[in-house]
């Protein structure tokens, strides 16, 4: 057992059992898990530098996970364990239960019980190195060099600003920094673009220093940049220099695989408070997180160290077709752009060739040739396709046929919406951080169709109860296009308009080291890959993937693309990760005034009964097809009714 010993550090009751009474009372527990590896394994030799890590008396290395588990107390001797690979610390499944979302060193809040009906043991390991302070977090070793000295080399990193600021500091998202080997580095570059792949703006070295602003003058800091002409909104800062220290970041991917095996396979005699009551476990990831799944899924590691199955099952969810810098020297776990490493690789869940890089490579070769092959329902929103080329998931690198997923993978594109589930009230500001976007944010709440997968998912794996089809666009059925294809479309309802640029998501190369986790930058660019993305209707809303009722029966057009207000820089250009709506007319005068082609409101639903009759319908539909289940159905009516009293008092 790789997992040596699970610390306990706090263990009380959480929630409310009265929405689960026939599972009962439900413990959270707080601790930390203790790995200890074999680095000759063939699996570990996948984890980058992990050779280069000291290792203790009995020639393994050792690393932990802070862990937050959720189980009944009673637990069933049939049970499932579902493994959240926390997103930057922070937990993400518990949106299953339409749970508020709160941070990480606070109690859970479990919302509908939704995952507690099923008696779920619900697992939040820590798999990212750095974390901010309270989140759940990896502790791992650094790789030294052969005198036991820190290494240092080239890291990269990009800005995209909503607001002006006179310093940034050297991470994504306020992660701990990866700091300048060197306050004087003159090798060090910093470029600015108006968009990401836009003409580069070279800023000379003596303009600005590694350092902070502080009262009008620069301090000296490694782990900040400063200029003081400033930084603007709406631009992009890049940077590339030599930073110092290496943690082994990789071993996230033994810790997804230790972890689950330990509450799965480990006895109670070993500290296992789940011990001989989990019988199958799956395993959920968004956003980054999903890229991670699909990476852990290229990495083949579903077996653990005794050979045995770990998941099941895979639910990656907003992963597009991208992996991470998640098993690197000097990576940034939490860098989302398309300059990230992760980009370098379009991989579908079948073996394809790219006749352009002369490359042949599949998602989950591994998997096949260990006989691993867990079940797979992938999911994305329309994001995806829009910025970081989903479609390659289920294309050929340049988009020229459709390349169909095995029959133990399902995709589905959540049409029409943005990268988080949408919700009221109408607001063009919808992200914490200052960013403001032309048009009402995304409402569309998908929320219903995971459910519905998770519950497939294990349908599938526990009776072979088959999920419905994948649902995607189709090159074969004209229903995927070019995204360029359908600017007259948009541009023609003169409310909408159409962005400035288009992200861009092309063939990166960064060295002959790569293979090794080592980069050189800036990456030499090559084409673009061949993104494609649905086809629309006359209101401009996607007829591909799985349509909600709010696309089925809609209020306005619903888009995976945002636009950037004028008042934080860059206006027109894409804004990662939202999405928008634009309500139609409300009336045939409305429409008149604003000279919208699209059809009113009025001349659509004769009355607010007639528009939530048959939203019902739809919902009603999509359950017998078993894209949503039926207990969600009068949740999506009363949504639907929620939405149409906004939009009537906008």
């Amino acid at each position: 057992m790789v997992a040596t010993r699970f610390e306990i550090i706090s263990r009380k009751p959480i929630g409310d059992d009265s929405a689960y009474k026939d599972i009962g009372e439900y413990e959270f527990i707080t601790g930390r898990l203790y790995y200890s590896v074999d680095p000759k394994h063939p699996d570990s030799q996948l984890i980058t530098d992990i050779d280069l890590i000291p290792t203790n008396n009995e020639g393994r290395v050792e690393f932990s996970s802070d862990i937050q588990l959720l189980k009944p107390v009673s637990m069933k001797s049939d049970s499932n364990l579902f493994f959240d690979v926390v997103n930057r610390g922070n937990r993400t499944v518990l949106a299953f239960n339409n749970a508020e979302q709160r941070v990480s060193n606070e109690d859970p809040h479990l919302g509908n019980g939704f995952l507690m009906k099923k008696g779920t043991v619900v697992v939040f390991c820590g798999w990212q190195t750095d974390v901010p302070d309270g989140r759940i977090r990896l502790h791992v070793p650094e790789a030294l060099d052969k005198n036991g000295e820190q290494l240092i080399g080239q890291t990269y990193q990009q800005f995209d600003l909503g607001e002006d600021s006179y310093e940034l500091l050297l991470s994504d998202r306020q992660h701990n920094p990866l700091p300048t080997a060197n306050l004087n580095d003159e090798n060090a570059t910093l470029i600015e673009r108006d968009w990401p792949d836009g003409p580069i703006t070279n800023i000379p070295r003596n303009e600005w220093s590694f350092a902070r602003w502080a009262d009008g003058e620069e301090v000296r800091d490694a782990n900040y940049i400063c200029l003081p002409k400033g930084f603007k909104s709406g631009k992009v800062y890049e940077i590339i220099y030599n930073t110092v220290g290496a943690p082994v970041i990789g071993l996230g991917f033994l810790a997804m695989r230790d972890c689950s095996s330990f509450f799965r396979y480990a006895t109670e005699e070993q500290g296992n408070p789940c011990a001989g009551n989990i019988t199958k476990a799956y395993a959920f990831g968004a956003s980054q997180s999903g890229r991670f799944v699909r990476e852990f899924a290229y990495l083949g590691l579903n077996l653990d160290e005794d050979n045995r199955i770990v998941y099941d099952g895979l639910l990656p969810h907003t992963g597009s077709s991208r992996l991470g810098e998640f098993n690197m020297r000097f990576g940034q776990p939490s860098s989302n752009h398309m300059r990230n490493v992760g980009n370098v690789k379009a991989l579908a869940y079948v073996e394809t060739h790219d006749p352009i890089s002369n490359i042949k490579d599949s998602l989950l070769w591994r998997l096949e040739s260990k006989n691993a092959m867990p079940k797979i329902i992938a999911t994305n929103s329309d994001v995806e396709y829009w910025w970081s080329g989903a479609s390659l998931a289920h294309t050929d690198a340049t988009g020229s046929f459709d390349v169909n997923p095995p029959e133990n993978v399902r995709v589905y594109l959540f049409s029409g919406t943005k990268h988080g589930a949408g919700s009221l009230p109408l607001t063009k500001t919808p992200a914490p951080e200052a960013l403001r976007q032309k048009h009402f944010s995304n409402t569309i709440d998908y929320r219903p169709l995971q459910r519905a997968a998770y519950d497939n998912l294990d349908k599938w794996v526990r009776d072979g109860i088959e999920p419905p089809v994948s649902q995607y666009p189709r090159i074969d059925d004209k229903t995927a296009v070019t995204r360029e294809s359908l600017m007259e479309s948009f541009e023609r309802v003169p409310k909408i308009g159409f962005l400035k640029a288009l992200p861009v998501r092309q063939r990166l190369s960064y060295g002959d080291n790569v293979d090794e986790g080592i980069h050189t930058y800036p990456a030499v660019e090559g084409e673009p890959f061949g993104t494609l993305v649905s086809a629309i209707d006359d209101d401009c809303n996607e007829i591909s993937g799985v349509r909600l009722p709010d696309l089925q029966v809609p209020l306005g057009t619903h888009t995976g693309w945002a636009l950037r207000h004028a008042d934080i820089g860059g206006e027109g250009h894409f804004m990662p990760l939202q999405g928008s709506v634009i309500p139609f007319p409300r009336t045939e005068t409305e429409k008149e005034q604003d000279g919208d082609p699209r059809d009113s409101i009025e001349k659509r639903y004769p009355s607010k009964d007639d528009y939530l009759t048959k939203i019902r319908a739809s919902a009603e539909s999509l359950a017998s097809e078993k894209y949503i289940l039926s207990e969600d159905i009068e949740g999506i009516v009363n949504g639907a009714g929620e939405r149409w009293e906004a939009i009537q008092s906008q």
